[in-house]
């Protein structure tokens, strides 16, 4: 019995592995035949009508028909006028999008896209309001999504951030180009400080007989290692590697904020929403969702967003690496 069942896990551990084998090269060859399949479009929803239909379906079930009749007439009544007048130049319009960030500020890619839609179309009575959840990452390709933000001030259109959850590091460093930064008062803010850090496991290489080989031109090519023996002068060279960093970081915050005083905030701590408030690193308390409900009557408000649709051959090989992944 003891020998059937092994027989049978090896049977099934056969064919699993060739099914695996042959999703992976039917996407192979799709991906080939497919190259060009890919798609990117620029999504674009009026949530003035979104929020009004959710709005309407309580007060459909809380108020009498006939006040609920009479409130639908006055939204026709009031829409007819708005897309009159949507042309006008006095008309102002409030470009939502939305920013989740990781520690390669992956969601750059998409932002500047809607960037770029958003510049060549907004006026100077215009608003974006970024959506903002970024806890931080590299530097550079945090710096570089704030540079997409800055696109926006240099054009003259007004840029507000919300931060419901965490804007802390490289996050921060973004959220201080805007305008105007609200958070909602449990929000995590601020984290401006440079880290790195690494295991090293030149020890245990040694403790194995193992020897590590590392050839560079230049004498600060490379400070720390994993696996060779540091040394005092390149702890100390990227010590002060940090240390410039973190000062361009301070310059950022006190060219955007200048009524922040940085020796307080600039140790690497973060706070919450209520003590940023105190410490100026935000303007107000607030949540997107009371932001936007507010800014109903006075803007036509449309969510914006960049997305790039994964062909067939990816959505394949993603499928068999969740397989793989046992997930």
């Amino acid at each position: 019995m003891e020998v059937f069942f092994a027989d049978y896990g090896l049977f099934l551990a056969k064919l699993i592995t060739g099914l695996l084998l042959g999703v992976v090269a039917l996407a192979v060859v799709l991906s080939l035949s497919r190259r060009g399949d890919a798609r990117e479009e620029l999504k674009v929803e009026r949530l003035n009508d979104k929020l009004q239909q959710m709005s309407n379906r309580l007060r459909a079930a809380v108020e009498s028909k006939d006040a609920f009749k009479k409130r639908l007439k006055g939204q026709k009544k009031a829409r007819k006028q708005e897309e009159k007048s949507a042309g006008a130049p006095e008309a102002r319009r409030m470009f939502v999008i939305d920013f989740k960030g990781d520690i390669r500020a992956t969601a750059t890619a998409s932002l500047r896209q809607e960037i770029s839609a958003i510049i060549a179309t907004a006026n100077d009575n215009d608003q974006v309001l970024l959506r903002l959840e970024n806890p931080g990452g590299t530097v550079h390709e945090h710096g570089l999504a704030a540079s997409q933000l800055m696109r926006l001030k240099d054009r003259g259109i007004e840029l507000v951030v919300v931060v419901d959850k965490v804007a802390a590091s490289g996050g921060y460093l973004m959220a201080c180009v805007a305008n105007r930064i609200i958070a909602a008062p449990f929000a995590i803010i601020g984290s401006i400080g440079v880290l790195a850090q690494l295991p090293n496991f030149n020890r245990f290489l040694k403790e194995k007989g193992i020897d590590f080989e590392q050839i560079a031109a230049g004498r600060y090519k490379r400070t720390l290692t994993l696996f060779g023996e540091n040394t005092s002068e390149g702890r100390d060279k990227l010590k002060q590697e940090l240390e410039e960093v973190h000062e361009l970081f301070k310059e950022e915050i006190q060219r955007h904020r200048p009524q922040v005083e940085l020796s307080t905030v600039a140790t690497g701590e973060h706070w919450y929403g209520t003590q940023a408030l105190d410490l100026k690193l935000v303007d107000e308390l607030g949540t997107s969702d009371d932001y936007l409900i507010a800014a109903l009557d006075g803007y036509q408000i449309f969510h914006v967003s960049y997305q790039r649709k994964r062909t067939l051959p990816e959505r394949i090989l993603g499928s068999a690496a969740s397989l793989l992944a046992g997930h």
